[in-house]
């Protein structure tokens, strides 16, 4: 049995120990848990707050997460949670301190391979910056994670990009690197390897898609520590020449209004809007009744760079409308059963109907090639109302009218347009040769 006088002894002077050090500033506060309140959809982490020796005030170091997110039920998040709370107050306790390098306690528990302490498996902060363990997040996790991230922040196709490229590159990996699991496994070769069997298989211009896309979740995985750098800034895109569809003659436009007016007048108003509002076509399919004040013959639209912009509808569109104060204003403008009927779907799924309805019933009809499609009525009615503009005004004046009525965001966007569909030529040279 042990002398309980040296039980005695030791117990003063360890209470002496602790009144020595209260008289001093604590270094540290104790780890705590966040929780995000239970909710399971946000990051869950272990924070302290460290002495900072120059300031002399308590300072918050960076959030440890460790692999705490990959976990899907609340108990299992604080089983880790807090271990890594009891692994943090030893490392504490032993003299660990962020704002100094603590290889030597690295070491020190590394070689001790009986430790309870398992520092392998603990982010080291050093110079208050954590060291990420990359090993411990599985590719498809961190794909989930960042874009849960961002889906309040993107539209729903953008949203459904993501997904669908991120898991056609989780379905390349197992088939052509079943080991390749964690993202400290992937490397630069092996994510060129992907783009460049996606430009094999399907072309340059969607290779370009799936490395912008790709970037943009792993910059994001980056931001959020999960990769130690994103590769795909160092992969360059290739040159593609941009498809853009030809314009319709004046005599194949009327022709195609012409044929529509009894073939299908639902299609022919569809194309008006195109036409008339210079809209893109999936612009056109986002409208809905709600969207369009008869009573100050204007109407409001979300556009490629803005939020929601307005336009007049002018009277040679006005006339064709039909009487919409019956109808549902949350309805959709176009629909495959008329105006205004219910369509409950997405707006991709709109735009793509209306253009396989345009290829079957007018392309299929009169021959027109892949160079022709909705877009062209819109580069169309936009070379004719510039080449109106160009005879009663100067070059820049016309311009300006034409930018205001198109909608692009500067003159510098509005002459690079031009010049793409070739909508402004020059006057007869030949008195010059």
């Amino acid at each position: 049995m042990q002398n309980i006088s040296k039980l005695v002894i030791f117990k003063i002077q360890n209470e002496h120990d602790l009144e020595h050090d209260l008289k001093h500033k604590k270094q540290y506060s104790l780890p705590k848990i966040y929780d995000a309140n239970g909710d399971l959809s946000k990051r869950w982490y272990i924070y302290f707050s460290y002495r900072n020796p120059e300031t002399g005030k308590l300072q918050r170091i960076k959030n440890i997460y460790g692999k705490t997110n990959q976990y899907k039920t609340k108990a299992d998040r604080y089983t880790i949670l807090n271990l890594y709370k009891k692994r943090l107050s030893l490392l504490l306790k032993e003299g660990f301190n962020p704002f100094i390098d603590n290889t030597y306690l690295y070491n020190k528990y590394n070689k001790n391979q009986n430790s309870n302490l398992n520092l392998t498996k603990t982010p080291i902060l050093v110079n208050d910056k954590p060291q990420p363990n990359y090993n411990q997040n599985l590719i498809n996790e961190a794909f989930d994670y960042v874009i849960k991230l961002k889906e309040n922040l993107i539209s729903k196709s953008t949203l459904s990009d993501y997904v669908n490229r991120s898991k056609n590159f989780i379905s390349w990996l197992v088939e052509n690197h079943k080991d390749i699991k964690y993202t400290d496994q992937l490397t630069k070769k092996i994510i060129s390897d992907f783009l460049n069997d996606i430009q094999l298989n399907t072309s340059a211009r969607n290779r370009n898609n799936y490395r912008a896309c790709l970037s943009s979740l792993f910059q994001l995985m980056m931001d959020e520590e999960l990769i130690k750098e994103n590769y795909l800034t160092k992969i360059k895109p290739l040159k593609t020449k941009p498809k853009k569809n030809k314009r319709f003659s004046i005599e194949e436009q009327e022709m195609i209004f012409n044929f529509l007016e009894e073939e299908d007048p639902i299609l022919l108003l569809y194309i008006k809007f195109i036409s008339y509002t210079f809209l893109r076509p999936i612009e056109v399919n986002r409208l809905k009744i709600k969207d369009l004040n008869l009573n100050e013959n204007t109407f409001q639209f979300k556009a490629k760079n803005s939020p929601l912009k307005t336009k007049i509808i002018p009277k040679i569109l006005l006339k064709d409308l039909p009487d919409l104060t019956k109808l549902n204003n949350e309805s959709v403008l176009f629909t495959p059963k008329g105006i205004g009927k219910y369509w409950d779907t997405d707006v991709i799924n709109r735009r793509d109907f209306f253009s396989k309805k345009f290829k079957k019933i007018v392309k299929d009809h009169f021959g027109f090639d892949a160079n022709y499609g909705l877009y062209s009525f819109r580069h169309t009615y936009i070379t004719k109302l510039y080449r109106a503009l160009e005879k009663e005004f100067s070059p820049h004046e016309a311009k300006s009218r034409l930018m205001q009525i198109t909608g692009h965001s500067s003159m510098s966007a509005l002459e690079k347009y031009l010049r793409e569909i070739d909508a402004r030529l020059p006057k007869d040279y030949s008195k010059l040769l």
